[in-house]
């Protein structure tokens, strides 16, 4: 195959007849229907920039099809283990055991590029009183132990909240966002029992707007009008920030993360002039539209 690009055993060999089709036919030439398809699973916080990252890249190379889809990161790094994707969308590293997996499945090391940041914002009601929170107070709601059940307890009387309950609003344990919140926020103790897990990290957003007792953490990409972003000390008394490019950037605010892309082996052909377009100027402006903190200026395809 002359372009280099590398298919593992378990992809479909109609895939594989494409792509040597591929190959031999300029792209602009192509059509559709006998183009290249890039399969890219994973994690639900990066699935609206991997959607609008597909759509704008089809203009850039109408020959090839970039196939999202979500579920969690650990949803995509499963794939990735077995071989079924291109490409896997993580808001979380990989974990050793499973990079040892993706190694016995497919004979390849999973390679890490890191496409940009987020910031995990803590969205509450837009009519709690509540400005600023901090680690302690965090884990104090959530924590299997933790004591907070009451928004009195932090100091606030929540118009609409009428029995002063927290209603906690968390993600399910297959998601990347729910494990960096518990390796972060809670020093890896146990969430506690009785929270809402939801699927997407939209969905978080979305309930908190509608129940005054609730709190939620989400990307910040999913911020809307209906819902209110609360600064994040990691200490009382120290300085509380709010989840800026900078502060990422900087690491002043105290739960950014990075965005990774993961792939079997280094790639080649047109899965690595994807991720070489979506680190591009181009692909990070529409990281950044998406309500993302692109790769800093200095950045570029870096492999870890």
């Amino acid at each position: 195959m002359t372009h280099g690009f590398r298919i593992p055993a378990p992809l479909s060999t109609a895939l594989a007849a494409a792509l040597a089709a591929a190959a031999l036919v300029p792209a602009g030439c192509r059509p559709p229907s006998e183009g290249v398809a890039i399969q890219n699973k994973g994690s639900d916080t990066m699935v609206n920039v991997a959607q609008a990252w597909a759509e704008a890249y089809q203009k850039v190379a109408p020959g090839v099809n970039v196939e999202v889809s979500g579920g969690g990161s650990g949803t995509g790094i499963a794939a990735l283990i077995k071989g079924t994707v291109h490409i896997a969308n993580a808001s979380r590293d990989v974990k050793a055991e499973e990079a040892e997996q993706v190694r016995r499945n497919t004979g390849l090391d999973p390679v890490d590029f890191k496409v940009g940041y987020d910031a995990l914002a803590i969205y509450v009601h837009p009519n709690n009183p509540l400005e600023s929170i901090t680690f302690d107070q965090l884990s104090g709601i959530y924590r299997e132990d933790g004591a907070l059940v009451r928004w009195s307890q932090l100091g606030a009387a929540v118009p609409g909240c009428t029995r002063d309950q927290i209603v906690r609003v968390s993600r399910q344990s297959s998601s990347g966002t729910y494990e960096f919140f518990r390796e972060r926020v809670l020093s890896k103790r146990d969430f506690k029992l009785g929270s809402r897990d939801l699927n997407g990290s939209k969905e978080v957003v979305e309930l908190v707007s509608t129940t005054p007792c609730a709190i939620g953490y989400s990307g910040m990409g999913y911020a809307t009008p209906r819902v209110k972003i609360l600064k994040v000390a990691r200490k009382a008394g120290e300085p509380a920030y709010p989840p800026t490019i900078e502060a990422a950037w900087n690491q002043t605010y105290p739960i950014a993360r990075s965005l990774h892309m993961y792939t079997l082996g280094a790639p080649g052909g047109p899965v690595k002039a994807y991720l070489e377009w979506v680190l591009s100027a181009d692909g990070q402006r529409i990281l950044e539209e998406s309500g993302y903190v692109p790769v800093p200026p200095a950045g570029g395809m870096r492999e870890r």
